[in-house]
């Protein structure tokens, strides 16, 4: 049984609209956490935000920060006019009857995201959105196992909490893997992450879902890759049920690809987050194409990441092999 991606009417209320920050503070290396809310015609569309769907960021008019807070590998990256807006997950939505509150987790790698690093309280930033498809929930499903790669972690976070506000009877565990313990994008301790599946995740442990850890060094949690550690886990399954089982996934797309294996493996439902350079994110630049299959066919046609998904079947998307 395929599971389909729910189109919700939120999408329909998209538009630009001005958020107030509320706080932008530093993780962990270069994670940032900012609070946002929304007012207004923003607070009544940002109200209907489902995880997985994005947001297109302004940083035009942004500022950089003092030199000698820009890392040395991004000092003439930085200097770089950006003219298009960029593409942002939340990681938490809070709708209230007067205010919707969001929060943005961001990674300062590139010229556009540094300057989102300058904000501070009170501070206003342009969003374009709700935008794309998110994650839904087809009937009959029990278990959700949430896959997430480094900063793959917005969505499947926002995710989670959904899952427990409107699923609260469905199981849920956490699978988190990153290449080290400092490009975890959580906040907490690391080093009393165990090598269990257990609540020791604060960001899911909120929610009352377990979680396992994966690092490529070792240094949280256990050594190896999060689909390794996945497909172990699925093999020890005797009393699972593969039709109310489904996985949701998010992170770089060799970890989508080996997700995806998995799950066609074992007959179970997988729906993944895309990642595509996005110039508009309303489809008139055509830059997001994701070749997809066509279903009873040999053929493949392109579908847009920002239209189409960013939420995909699994077994519809042609992932590229790696090595």
């Amino acid at each position: 049984m395929q599971s389909s991606i729910i189109h919700h009417p939120s999408s329909m209320n998209k538009g630009a609209f001005t958020a107030t920050v509320v706080s932008n503070r530093r993780l962990h290396e270069c994670f940032w956490s900012m609070d946002l809310a929304f007012t207004g015609a923003g607070a009544r569309a940002f109200a209907g935000f489902r995880p997985g769907q994005f947001v297109q960021v302004d940083v035009s008019s942004l500022g950089l920060p003092a030199e000698h807070m820009i890392p040395p590998y991004l000092r003439d990256a930085a200097k770089r006019n950006i003219l298009l807006r960029r593409p942002f997950s939340f990681a938490d939505v809070t709708a209230g009857p007067d205010k919707t509150t969001a929060e943005l987790l961001y990674c300062a790698l590139g010229p556009a995201s540094l300057r989102l690093t300058t904000l501070t309280g009170d501070d206003a930033l342009s969003f374009l959105g709700p935008l794309g498809n998110g994650f839904g929930v087809p009937q009959g499903k029990k278990l959700a196992l949430l896959v997430v790669g480094g900063m793959g972690a917005p969505p499947i976070r926002c995710l989670a909490k959904l899952l427990r506000a409107e699923h609260p009877d469905m199981e849920a565990i956490a699978f988190v893997g990153a290449k080290t313990a400092d490009l975890l994008p959580f906040e907490g301790r690391f080093d009393e992450i165990s090598e269990g599946i257990d609540l020791s995740l604060p960001a899911f442990a909120r929610f009352g879902i377990p979680s396992a850890v994966t690092t490529d060094d070792g240094s949280a949690g256990r050594r190896g890759f999060i689909t390794d550690r996945l497909a172990h886990w699925l093999d020890e399954q005797h009393d699972r049920s593969p039709p109310e089982t489904i996985i949701y996934a998010c992170g770089p797309e060799a970890m989508l690809a080996a997700t995806a294996r998995l799950a066609a493996q074992r007959n179970i439902d997988c729906q993944v987050s895309m990642e595509r350079r996005m110039g508009c994110g309303i489809g008139v630049c055509q830059s997001c194409a994701v070749e997809c299959r066509v279903e009873g066919s040999t053929e493949t046609i392109y579908k847009l990441c920002c239209q189409d998904g960013p939420v995909f079947n699994a077994r519809s998307v042609v992932f590229v092999e790696h090595g």
